[in-house]
């Protein structure tokens, strides 16, 4: 039995997690100018919370504030918040709903998600690292690359940026 396969199966970790905000990070990088420059970003204002149940099922739902959204230069911010991207205004918010993790390996794990952002919901499958921390929290780190273009976040500048961004999320969740 992997780490991962004991925590899921400790009855002591039944129960609702709550995200710990201060202690994790949803950030994105994105080639522009052609694939020449990297723009990296995050989104500071978060919120989430999952279960796991008595059987080691698990579920969840991360919450990010789309206008949270800080790459360094104010008006690119706001560029990017406005309905060329996100449209901030009509959707505030982009969620992740987890509805089912599977043990991979030791503290590994496939993750069935769906990603919404702009009203578009997809499905967003993905491969994370799960990791028990000393102080009895567990982080949750994931990295995968989506089509923005497949969620309407679809404003580009003659070409300056391709449709796939990088999303990396770093979490730490504390039983309630």
């Amino acid at each position: 039995m992997t780490a991962l396969q004991s925590l899921l199966a400790d009855p002591d970790t039944a129960g609702v997690w709550n995200l710990v905000p201060g202690r994790s990070s949803v950030r994105f990088k994105n080639k522009t100018l052609w694939g020449l420059v990297a723009v990296k970003g995050e989104f500071p204002d978060v919120s989430g919370d999952g279960q796991i149940t008595a059987k080691g099922a698990v579920f969840g739902r991360l919450d990010v504030r789309a206008a949270s959204l800080r790459t360094g230069i104010g008006k690119r911010d706001e560029h990017l918040r406005s309905p060329d991207f996100f449209d901030v205004e009509k959707h505030p918010d982009i969620s992740v709903v987890v509805t089912d993790v599977t043990a991979t390996g030791e503290r590994s794990a496939d993750l069935r998600t769906e990603l919404t952002v702009r009203g578009t919901t997809r499905p967003l499958p993905l491969s994370a690292t799960v990791e028990p921390l000393g102080d009895g929290t567990v982080r949750i780190s994931a990295q995968t690359t989506v089509d923005r273009t497949a969620f309407g976040v679809s404003g580009n500048m003659v070409g300056m940026m391709p449709a796939t961004t990088t999303l990396i999320a770093d979490l730490v969740f504390a039983k309630a």
